[in-house]
């Protein structure tokens, strides 16, 4: 299969489709849920989920922006032309899905000021700067290689809605030799976003890092990684410190304001600071698909 047609596939996979976890998550949550008007918003999005994946109908009308997270073998060789082919593979599926145009036109102030108006191709709707790391030696064990240091890709696409983004924070936090201090601080700044979201629940993701890159990119980490069905310690601190604020679906009111959370930690300098980058994902995300592709099949 070309590579083309695999980005595409999985840019549609990724707007359309629910994964498992989530929809276990959602379960426990109409089972969990004590305000009758909270559950049964609960049980329309899980009744949306399954409708667009029968249908590959879009989760949301906010599409989102395609997001590429791509991990690479140690021993792999890309061929040329393959992030030309992950550009193609992106607009394709943007157009079959198809996507909402909001791609802007125009220079870089016309852009800013939204002043010549958008194209009507989903296709221009392009991604950010690729995100490229390399694979982790799990990662190619899980999927059978004998030496274990790293074969092929694993491509992930994530695709990103403006109201998370809208929510979203970037910032430092002094954390006194305490972590207690720096999730604290997490679950605080939250705790006051997120009534704000609209399209609850929600799963925070979060990256700790030292630098605003860096913990950028631990929170897409965190969210091509996360897992609803594994939860750690902290991730289930946060989830029941939101849950206790009785937002609720779509801020009603309820029990279930966050479905879980994602947390990734990176490398930490000698310092007074962590820097933090923390997205309330909304009640359709983190929509992704993560596809992995051996190196026999990259050409």
């Amino acid at each position: 299969m070309e590579i083309a047609e695999i980005v595409k596939n999985a840019v549609l996979e990724a707007s359309t489709t629910f994964r498992r976890d989530q929809i276990h998550a959602y379960r426990r949550a109409i089972d969990m849920e004590v305000n009758e008007n909270a559950r049964w918003v609960l049980e329309l999005l899980l009744e949306n989920a399954k409708i667009a994946q029968r249908e590959k109908m879009p989760l949301c009308d906010d599409t989102g922006i395609p997001h590429i997270y791509l991990e690479v073998g140690e021993d792999t060789i890309l061929p040329g032309g393959f992030f030309k082919e992950i550009k193609e593979g992106v607009a394709w599926g943007l157009r079959d899905l198809p996507a909402r145009p909001m791609a802007v036109r125009g220079n870089s102030i016309q852009r800013l000021e939204q002043s010549s108006g958008l194209y009507e191709d989903p296709g221009m709707l392009f991604p950010p700067s690729f995100f490229v790391d390399t694979i982790s030696r799990d990662i190619s064990r899980d999927q059978g290689s004998e030496n274990g240091v790293g074969d092929g890709v694993k491509l992930h696409v994530l695709m990103l809605g403006g109201g998370p983004e809208i929510r979203a924070h970037t910032y430092k936090v002094f954390h006194k030799r305490d972590h207690r201090k720096v999730f604290w601080e997490v679950k605080t700044w939250l705790r006051s976003e997120i009534p704000m979201l609209g399209c609850t629940p929600c799963i925070p993701a979060i990256g700790i890092g030292r630098t605003h890159f860096e913990a950028s990119s631990l929170m897409l980490k965190a969210m091509a990684y996360g897992d609803l069905n594994k939860q750690s310690e902290l991730e289930k601190d946060i989830t029941e410190s939101l849950n206790s604020s009785n937002t609720g679906a779509l801020g009603i009111g309820g029990s279930v304001t966050a479905l879980g959370s994602f947390i990734k930690v990176g490398p930490q300098r000698a310092s007074g600071v962590r820097i933090v980058c923390a997205r309330p994902c909304c009640c359709v995300e983190p929509r992704k698909s993560s596809v992995y592709i051996p190196s026999k099949s990259l050409g």
